[in-house]
């Protein structure tokens, strides 16, 4: 199991937000995933920076840690450029890129900035030919590609991906009756996102079903999760951590209340055993006070590695 930390890049300086990244890198996390919206959600006076720059300045300042963004919205950017863009970024950082897409989730904002925001069935459409898109440009030298809402004509691609056949993509979302079946179709990895920890038996099952049904081995698609995470390093703390993420975590939205984690690094690797149980193989963490250092080392030194070998 490998633990990543989801670090929005929202309400920091860019030298607070480059030290928590460069700290996940030093310390041995895994992962880090950035938010992709115009602004936060609810929240157009929080300062926020662009997902795709950010990753790419913060690829340049860091070793081995993995970056992505859980998830792209596809209809932000042209799935032809996405893929050049993900393929230089792969390459500048020696294949660190797992590539998070799905259809756009807040739909205030596109309107906002002159953007076409079309009803769910639409979206998915867009979502499932963008996927094929980028398939057919990271493996194919000129491909073709003839769909009602995007077209490549012998579009000349290279160079590849250093990540051999391409980044890992990752779907995030929850909805059976299009999401999933285009993680059944495209993507390598399936994000479970904090709205839908409550029912993620029931979503996993219905993902496995679409897998039989289009003949595809379940297996061969990573489960992850993310979460919201209080963790403290005693068990005098955890109630101040517990208060806290609620306050910054409210509602059912995030799942912390029925599916969140809390409590010192031992009450989290049992939970993480639980939900190994369950079919998670990663989980990316919102952590209560936004990945302050000091709780990330925590993080790194007690609980990363005891579940690194579930």
């Amino acid at each position: 199991m490998r633990i990543g930390v989801y670090i929005p890049q929202v309400g920091f300086g860019w030298s607070e937000l480059r030290e928590r990244v460069v700290a996940c890198d030093r310390l041995g996390i895994d992962s880090v995933w950035f938010m992709d919206h115009f602004y936060p959600p609810g929240m157009p006076a929080v300062p926020s920076f662009e997902a795709w720059t950010t990753a790419t300045a913060l690829a340049a300042v860091t070793e081995r840690i993995r970056i992505g963004h859980l998830v792209l919205a596809n209809g932000f950017r042209h799935p032809a450029l996405l893929a050049k863009m993900a393929t230089t970024l792969d390459h500048a950082s020696g294949g660190r890129l797992d590539l998070g897409i799905g259809s756009g989730s807040y739909a205030a904002e596109f309107p906002q900035f002159g953007l076409p925001f079309p009803p769910d069935a639409v979206r998915a459409e867009q979502l499932d030919e963008a996927l094929q898109v980028l398939r057919l440009l990271f493996t194919e030298a000129a491909p073709s590609f003839a769909g009602r809402h995007y077209t490549l004509d012998a579009a000349p691609s290279l160079p590849r991906p250093l990540q051999q056949p391409h980044p890992p993509i990752h779907v995030g979302g929850a909805g059976e009756r299009r999401t999933l079946p285009l993680v059944a179709r495209h993507a390598d990895a399936w994000n479970c996102p904090t709205y839908a920890l409550g029912a993620f038996p029931q979503k996993l099952d219905a993902l496995r079903r679409e897998c039989h049904r289009i003949n595809r081995d379940p297996a061969t698609i990573r489960v992850t999760e993310e979460a919201v995470l209080a963790l403290a390093g005693r068990q005098d703390q955890v109630d101040a951590a517990r208060a806290l993420a609620e306050r910054r975590f409210a509602g059912p939205g995030w799942g912390f209340a029925c599916s969140g984690y809390c409590g010192t690094p031992d009450d989290v690797i049992a939970r993480l055993h639980i939900r190994a149980g369950l079919g998670v193989q990663d989980v990316v963490f919102f952590l209560h006070d936004r990945a302050d250092p000091a709780t990330l080392a925590l993080l790194a030194r007690e609980v990363a590695p005891a579940v690194r070998d579930l």
